[in-house]
């Protein structure tokens, strides 16, 4: 595949030429011959070659079953087959699916991603083919019309006639409504159609997604969003192809572009980029949006439909089978005209796509830590430039990587610096715990406590906003100290007080507590350490008993409907206090919600992470940017040990770019990305002494020089999850340093034991 740069400063990605795919391929399998090769939805390093035999025309990207083994499985059509098998030694294509071909664009995509990313191409497109159900297309509905000459001999009773007088208008229905409307049972339109009254008629399914509205009003837009509104329309309309060319997989050449539109907390960027997505709509394109969050989407699908008229097309894992059946099938047909979704969305075989939005591009949620590990912010850049269309990163806390290539041109920006509605920014304090003097029981200051009080008793709401879940995170023994632990990860099991189960959040093990410590036998030893949200409501309730709370975690909003009853409940007033972890910290709007209550601000201070100031900022300014977004003005309160420390200055003093300077700085100074280059080996396996062979091995054989060096081996903070025993390896290089490359030819010349596996991580975001 060549050497990738990633989407980061100080440039774009290169794009590589695909051989098989990009103008080398035609249409309806024209020029490829009776040779082709296929791609497999399988963690394969490459295309297989089949033959096509004679009857059979499948041209690039068509979805292809092949025997495999003594299997029959399906692919992809990536190309002209390579000719290293002999004639002799090819198997036959066994068929065609009767589903749209993948388009050009995303073959490339595929490619490119697996490329960037160290993994095999076949384990990209099965996140494409991520739907096998999908392939099969939608069953027609059967229904019935009058029969043109029907017999003279047929008997004709009340419901018959009750029937053909529906059907006297001359549209066709299915049998059950047909039954409904005439006031008789389905046997009745079934014994017709055998007596020949009736006739059959296979009607094509009906639209999965009604169209939005693109000319639909909208709200009426200030000043800075207009101009940012219209600029990012005119972005898409110089991306869509010109009428009559028939070219819709892929943009103008200049179409490709990322803007970051950039806008406090409230100041409308969501009804902005909407015009971008009507610019789309107008275009005969398509637009997809992603979000981190799929919680997020209650209120966001509402201000969808009231802007279009409709909702969009959803994708996230709360969808049933059936719905993403639907739904895939929808997008590659051309009929799911927007897409909002998580990370995953920006995989679907889009025919036409015309505008990408990344919604708090800033968030380490777009990070896939599993299978296929990729940024899905990155991959979106590179997304549009291979389909020459433009990109939109919004954010109220632009990452570093965004800011820096902002800083050097290649990525323009749009600023919206004022709330919308004139709402003023919230003030924001700090409360030093160290002249609090708290009891050990107790996490609640008495000042935080205080307007708390005051700002319910006004007939408005409060947040209290402690990232951690559950009512404590840890278990111990008061009699020798044992921490009870998950029995397949290196972690706490976390007690959940109100599911009365101990959790690990990292696999999903759960138990109830043991009376009994497993170390010492001691009989009801167990005290909890540190508050979860669960614990931080027990204490509300002992001193603020009136007030009405509820719990917002991740564990109590598990989709977009609890979401939506969520937000009703709030909007209704039902609520007096929120108690939330970062899923209620961004994306919400509640008018009433005046007042924002951060328990513990210095949680993401340590660990080591480059990134750690940066996260915890972003997550606290977000958190912040709840209230005061309506008339009534904001405070928020922020607990800390470290008032002194550069995040709570930023946050108090409101100074978002002096704070991001001086990371960037950081960063530079360290040759930390994006002005240094890192990718993570992790080696795991089931067998702890496999696993430490392996990776010396790796550490022995690792290569050095070039401006690239690497670090480790060494047990990872998380040395065990999932049953799996892990060990990790860090390599370190300057900007330029081909390093998919490197990495590539390291692991292609070292055999490691079958149950060893190795996952790479370019561009890592986590150092568990």
């Amino acid at each position: 595949m060549g050497q990738h740069q990633p989407p980061i400063a100080p440039g774009p990605p290169d794009i590589p030429s695909v051989p098989g795919t990009a103008g080398a391929v035609g249409a309806a399998g024209a020029r490829l011959g009776h040779r082709v090769a296929v791609l497999l939805p399988m963690p394969l390093g490459e295309a297989y070659d089949y033959r096509l035999p004679e009857g059979l025309a499948a041209g690039p990207g068509a979805f292809v079953t092949v025997p495999l083994g003594r299997r029959t499985v399906t692919g992809v059509v990536w190309g002209p087959g390579g000719g290293a098998v002999g004639e002799e030694k090819l198997r036959d294509v066994s068929g065609i699916l009767d589903a749209p071909p993948v388009p050009e664009v995303s073959r490339r995509f595929v490619d490119w991603v697996a490329g960037y990313t160290v993994s095999p191409p076949g384990a990209v497109l099965r996140m494409v083919m991520s739907v096998p159900a999908a392939l099969d297309p939608p069953k027609s509905t059967v229904a019935y019309r009058a029969a043109a000459e029907p017999p003279t001999e047929a008997r004709l009773t009340g419901a018959r006639r009750r029937v053909l007088e529906v059907l006297a208008d001359g549209f066709a229905r299915p049998a059950a409504d047909l039954a409904r409307e005439a006031g008789c049972g389905p046997a009745v339109v079934k014994q017709m159609a055998e007596a020949g009254l009736l006739e059959a008629h296979d009607l094509p399914p009906p639209a999965a997604f009604e169209p939005p509205d693109p000319y639909r009003p909208g709200p009426v837009l200030t000043g800075d969003q207009k101009v940012a509104a219209e600029t990012l329309a005119d972005a898409v309309r110089a991306a869509a192809p010109p009428a009559g060319t028939g070219r819709s997989d892929v943009g103008a050449e200049d179409g490709f572009s990322v803007t970051l539109l950039d806008g406090v907390t409230g100041s409308g960027k969501t009804e902005v980029y909407f015009e971008a997505i009507a610019a789309a709509l107008r275009a005969g394109r398509e637009a997809l949006v992603m979000l981190p969050e799929i919680a997020l989407s209650a209120q966001w699908l509402d201000r969808f439909e009231a802007r279009f008229g409709t909702r969009p097309a959803e994708w996230h894992s709360e969808l049933t089978p059936a719905q993403r059946r639907t739904t895939w099938r929808a997008v590659a047909e051309g009929q799911a005209r927007v897409v909002v979704g998580a990370r995953s969305a920006l995989f679907l075989p889009y025919p036409a796509l015309g505008a990408i939005v990344v919604d708090e591009e800033h968030e380490s949620a777009f990070k896939q830590e599993d299978g296929v590990v990729y940024h899905a912010r990155d991959m979106a850049v590179v997304r549009g430039q291979l389909g020459r269309l433009p990109v939109i990163l919004s954010s109220a806390t632009p990452s570093v990587e965004t800011t820096v290539n902002v800083e050097a041109g290649r990525y323009s920006r749009l600023h919206l610096p004022d709330r919308h509605g004139g709402a003023a920014l919230p003030e924001v304090a700090a409360i030093d715990l160290k002249r609090e003097h708290l009891p050990a029981d107790r996490f609640l200051s008495r000042v935080l406590l205080e307007e708390v009080s005051r700002t319910i008793a006004a007939g408005e709401q409060a947040m209290l906003f402690l990232n951690r879940r559950g009512y404590a995170p840890l278990t111990l023994c008061r009699s020798c100290g044992h921490r009870l632990s998950c029995p397949h990860c290196a972690a706490w099991l976390v007690e959940h007080r109100l599911a009365g189960r101990l959790i690990c959040h990292h696999c999903g093990f759960q138990a109830r507590r043991p009376r009994q410590c497993p170390a010492c036998a001691a009989e009801d030893s167990f005290a909890v350490c540190g508050p979860g949200v669960e614990r931080i409501a027990e204490e509300v309730d002992h001193l603020l008993p009136g007030a009405r709370w509820t719990i917002v975690a991740s564990d109590t909003l598990t989709g977009p409907k609890q979401a939506a009853q969520f937000v009703e409940q709030v909007n209704r007033g039902d609520v007096d206090l929120l108690i939330g972890t970062q899923i209620v910290a961004k994306g919400y709007h509640f008018p009433r919600l005046t007042l924002v209550g951060v328990v513990d601000a210095d949680l993401g201070f340590s660990g080591g992470d480059f990134r750690a100031f940066e996260r915890t900022y972003q997550m606290l300014h977000q958190v912040a940017g709840r209230a005061g977004r309506a008339e009534h003005p904001g405070r928020v309160r922020l607990q800390t040990w470290e008032p002194q420390n550069p995040v709570i200055q930023a946050l108090v003093q409101g100074d978002r770019d002096g704070f991001m300077a001086q990371q960037i700085e950081a960063r530079r100074l360290g040759g930390w990305p994006p002005f240094g280059r890192l990718a993570a080996l992790i080696v795991s396996g089931p067998d702890r002494d496999r696993v430490e062979e392996a990776a010396r091995l790796l550490g022995r054989t690792a290569p050095h020089g070039g401006g690239l060096s690497v670090l480790g081996p060494a047990e990872a903070p998380l040395a065990l999850l999932r049953g799996r025993f892990r060990r990790r390896l860090l390599v370190k290089a300057v900007r330029k340093a081909p390093l998919q490359k490197v990495v590539a030819g390291w692991l292609g010349q070292v055999k490691l034991p079958s149950n060893v596996r190795v996952t790479v991580d370019v561009d890592p975001y986590s150092f568990l």
